[in-house]
């Protein structure tokens, strides 16, 4: 919220620093649908109802990658336990134990640390295999055996693949 009145609510320096720095994200969350993650190409909708669903999934599919990311944080070149800020117009600092996992390259279990990407190819890896069997009505599905890694990933998720 904006306030503009110069009244004895107005807003602090810090306070405009970290509205300022906030928006930050904002700008990263559309430069990530156009170019890296999301891969959203443009699409020109003329109709104010597609325009407006177009960008609902866009900013669904955001949240759930932004969900994942969280959940997965210990698996991620992410710092799970961000310091906190004294000063707003100071760098952002890191945690011990965001820096031991960039030095290491490894988590504090043992399992190596990926980007975010990296991590989805790993899960790609999983595959169900239906096969039938000649002649009859007979179905095998057959699963590829998970790692530790894929696992540990599912585990954080919360996701049960059978």
């Amino acid at each position: 919220m904006i306030r503009t009145n110069v009244g004895p609510d107005r807003l602090s320096t810090a306070e405009v620093v970290e509205t300022y720095k906030s928006l930050k994200q904002v700008e990263q969350a559309f430069r990530h649908f156009k170019l890296q993650g999301l891969r959203v190409r443009p699409i020109y909708h003329r109709l104010d109802h597609r325009v407006r669903a177009h960008l609902l999934l866009c900013m669904l599919a955001y949240s759930v990658q932004r969900r994942m990311e969280q959940s997965l944080a210990p698996l991620l070149f992410v710092d799970e336990d961000v310091p906190a800020r004294t000063d707003p117009v100071a760098p952002a600092g890191r945690s011990h134990g965001a820096k031991r996992k960039d030095q290491r390259k490894r988590t504090d279990d043992g399992y190596p640390v990926h980007s975010f990407r990296g991590l989805l190819k790993e899960l790609e890896c999983i595959v169900k295999n239906r096969m039938r069997i000649q002649g009859t009505d007979a179905d095998i599905e057959i699963t590829t055996r998970r790692t530790s890694l894929q696992a540990r990933a599912f585990e954080l998720l919360g996701v049960s693949v059978g």
